[in-house]
C-alpha cells in the first residue's frame, strides 16, 4: 500500500470532543470545548486536557487548580461546536446555550447538568508545551445518569447516549459496535475448544 508523506502533526484522531467546565463561582463559570484531552493513568485514575493559554478559561483553570470533563453527546454538538468558537469573555455559555450548572461533590467548578458524565478533575502539574499547556490532572468523582446503566447486568453503557467524537476538523456521533476488549483473544479460544470437540 502506497504511503505519503506529510509534515509532522496531530494526527491521533479520533478524539472526544467534550466540554471543560470551569469557575469557583458563579459569576467566574465558563465552558471550553476542546478534543486535547484523554486517560493517562488507571491507578490513581489520572487525566489530562491541554489549552491554549490565550484562551478564557486558561486563566480560571490554572488559578482554581480544578475543572470538570463533560462528555458531549449528538445532542450537544451544536453547544459544544459553539462553546469552542465563542470566548467567555464576552458571553454566558451556560446562559446563551441553556445548559444547567450543576453542583460538583469535590471541586467549585459546575457540572453541565445535559452531559452524560461528569468527571471532575483537580490539577496535580501545568506541563508548557508549546502552542498549548497541559494540564495533568487526577480524577477525583465522576457522575454518569441512571439511565445508562444497564438494569440487569449493573454495566455502563455510554454508547447508549451517542457520544460525540471530534476527527481533523469534523465532528462525528460514534457508530456500529465492534467488539469488546479482548475479542480478539476469544474467538481463537472458542475456536481452539470447537476443534478439540470435533477431535
Amino acid at each position: 500500500m502506497e504511503k505519503v508523506l506529510w509534515k509532522p502533526g496531530t494526527m491521533i484522531y479520533p478524539l472526544p470532543a467534550v466540554m471543560v467546565s470551569c469557575g469557583s463561582v458563579p459569576a467566574e463559570y465558563n465552558i471550553l470545548t476542546i478534543s486535547w484531552t484523554g486517560t493517562i493513568c488507571t491507578d490513581p485514575a489520572m487525566c489530562y486536557i491541554s489549552v491554549r493559554p490565550s484562551r478564557f478559561s486558561y486563566g480560571i483553570i490554572k488559578k482554581n487548580g480544578e475543572y470538570v470533563i463533560n462528555l458531549t453527546t449528538k445532542s450537544l454538538a451544536y453547544a459544544a461546536d459553539w462553546c469552542g468558537v465563542k470566548s467567555g469573555a464576552v458571553h454566558d455559555k451556560f446562559k446563551e446555550m441553556k445548559l444547567t450548572p450543576g453542583p460538583a461533590t469535590k471541586v467549585k467548578a459546575p457540572l453541565i447538568m445535559e452531559s452524560p458524565v461528569n468527571i471532575e478533575c483537580i490539577v496535580k502539574e501545568i506541563k508548557e508545551l508549546g502552542t498549548h499547556h497541559m494540564f495533568i490532572s487526577e480524577v477525583v468523582a465522576v457522575h454518569a445518569e441512571k439511565e445508562l446503566f444497564d438494569n440487569k447486568t449493573g454495566l455502563f453503557r455510554l454508547d447508549l447516549a451517542i457520544p460525540l467524537c471530534y476527527s481533523h476538523g469534523k465532528y462525528y456521533e460514534t457508530g456500529k459496535y465492534l467488539g469488546k476488549f479482548g475479542f480478539s483473544v476469544e474467538k481463537k479460544r472458542k475456536s481452539r475448544k470447537t476443534k478439540t470437540q470435533r477431535d
